[in-house]
């Protein structure tokens, strides 16, 4: 399993600004490789590269991953032209990528915006963003990158930091917008007959704007999909406990898995999820979330999602998405 915890943590000082203190702007460490880009219009870039994928890091704003891709190949995360390479003010921008939320989902908390830069530091092996202290809330993000050498597969831990003077109930929430149109994927738990077992075995969470006619929605045995549709821009979301520990998002024959832990005796936000799905138009949000915790003064959580990327054709139903997809999230 992939350890949530939440521990002390000796208070440090954190400057302001961009202070890339990075061992090596171009090295190569064990297969990968590191170099500072312009990437989006954002100047201060980081790539992380193999033989098989790369991925950009933004630190003019953050912390977030603004692009997984193949060598060359099409980002899976999505982007907001309109907004890439802005920085600064008090507005919070969904720029795209992938981001560190800490919930539940509350306005103006959650919306803290993470329009500065970031602080960026390569020990050549992992790639730590830190954030500056939000002021609202006292809590500080960072984001961990491992790219693996030699496979298509990344560790990202996620660690929010309570500076403030009084304990913070807060769980850490990995999201992850991806470009549509496309699917997620998430596992059902494994289907028993009523004369076998009576208890029930899964949580689901709707919102007030989910809608279960939705077309959008396949509601299959072994698993439960929703798509995203550039002519569709009503919203739609759905979360559940998902003890199996993946959810996928599949688009033109590329497989994004994440992987994370489920921990059986903590309280996850939003009645128990600690997976969600969200689509609005040609965007899809695979999110994660870790134990509800209280964070005392000084201390940390910590979330870790491992993810990879397939190139595989899948099919739509269950039996379809069975002949291939087992073997790619083990």
């Amino acid at each position: 399993m992939i350890p949530s915890t939440a521990c002390g943590l000796s208070p440090k000082l954190i400057v302001p600004g961009l202070a890339l203190t990075l061992a090596a702007f171009s090295a190569i460490h064990a297969g990968v490789q590191q170099e500072q880009i312009a990437y989006g219009g954002w100047p201060h870039c980081i790539r992380l590269s193999n033989a098989k994928i790369e991925l950009v890091a933004t630190t003019d704003v953050g912390p977030r991953v603004i692009r997984l891709a193949f060598i060359g190949g099409k980002n899976i995360f999505k982007e907001w032209p309109d907004q890439l390479g802005k920085t600064g003010g008090e507005e919070w921008h969904i720029y795209g990528g992938h981001r560190l939320w800490h919930a539940p989902e509350v306005k103006p908390r959650t919306y803290a915006p993470d329009n500065d830069p970031v602080s960026a530091k390569w020990d050549g092996h992992t790639l730590r963003l830190t954030q500056p202290v939000e002021k609202p809330t006292g809590v500080q993000k960072e984001i961990e990158v491992t790219l693996d050498p030699d496979q298509a597969r990344v560790t990202v831990l996620h660690r929010l930091i309570n500076h403030g003077s009084w304990a913070v109930e807060t769980a850490p929430w990995a999201l992850t917008v991806c470009q549509g149109p496309g699917r997620a994927i998430i596992p059902q738990e494994p289907y028993i007959s009523h004369d076998d077992k009576v208890l029930a075995a899964r949580t689901m969470t709707l919102w007030n704007y989910t809608d279960m006619h939705d077309p959008r929605y396949t509601w299959g045995t072994k698993y439960v999909q929703l798509r995203s549709d550039p002519a569709n821009a009503v919203s739609q979301k759905i979360g559940f406990q998902n003890t199996l520990g993946w959810a996928a998002f599949y688009r033109d024959g590329e497989l994004f898995v994440k992987r994370f832990a489920y921990e059986p005796l903590a309280v996850y936000p939003d009645s128990g999820c600690n997976t969600e799905a969200y689509t609005s138009a040609d965007m899809l949000e695979l999110e994660t979330l870790g134990p509800l915790t209280q964070i005392p003064p000084g201390g940390k959580v910590e979330h870790t999602e491992v993810w990879s990327l397939d190139r595989v054709t899948l099919g739509e139903d269950d039996a379809a998405l069975d002949e291939k997809l087992p073997a790619l999230v083990k």
